[in-house]
């Protein structure tokens, strides 16, 4: 039970990262990974989110595959993640002012965050129980906080580096993108050899 579990949270982690395997959420990862401080403050409030969310969704969707309107499902789970957003927006704004103001647009913008959406759904797709699909939900996650923050550092080393005039801005992002996409592929041998 432990290792499923376990191979549960390291795959959501590494080897089906929301934003470098499954493209989720992309917009945040580009936005707010320029600075390592925003990066974790964002990480953190999708993480929350993303748990919150999970334990919200599921007892309804169980309710709404029980009474046939799964096909509600996805308008459902869009009004319970914005509720969630405008929570967290709230007591960021209220406690946090200063992450509050450096997140700024893209805060609101976890409403619309595919990842957050698609964890939901991926957990009911997979035919996830509570607890494991809290686990993914926690694992996909810290795989969403490990790519911003890894992202992040190489964005900062990139501020100080001679890049190309050409290269600069989006075009340099977007490479260094794919090469930090790229590194996250050498862990699928190794969690599939251990959990496999």
């Amino acid at each position: 039970m432990t290792k499923a579990f376990l191979s549960i949270l390291i795959t959501a982690i590494l080897t089906e990262n929301f934003l470098l395997s499954k493209f989720l959420g992309i917009c945040p990862f580009l936005g707010v990974s320029k600075k390592l401080s925003t990066a974790s403050g964002m990480s953190l409030a999708v993480i929350f989110v993303m748990l919150l969310a999970t334990a919200v969704t599921y007892p309804i969707n169980t309710l709404l595959v029980n009474n046939d309107m799964a096909y509600l499902q996805t308008i459902v789970f869009i009004l319970v993640i914005a509720a969630l957003v405008q929570l967290v927006e709230i007591v960021l704004k209220k406690y946090i002012p200063s992450l509050y103001s450096a997140l700024g647009i893209y805060l609101p913008l976890i409403t619309t965050n595919c990842a957050v959406l698609g964890v939901v759904i991926l957990n009911v797709d997979n035919g996830y129980n509570f607890a494991q699909s809290m686990v993914n939900s926690l694992g996909a996650g810290l795989g969403f906080m490990l790519a911003m923050v890894i992202f992040a550092g190489v964005r900062e080393r990139l501020e100080s580096c001679d890049i190309p005039k050409f290269m600069q801005g989006l075009p340099i992002t977007l490479v260094a993108a794919s090469l930090t996409s790229i590194s996250f592929l050498g862990f699928t041998g190794i969690v599939d050899g251990i959990f496999g």
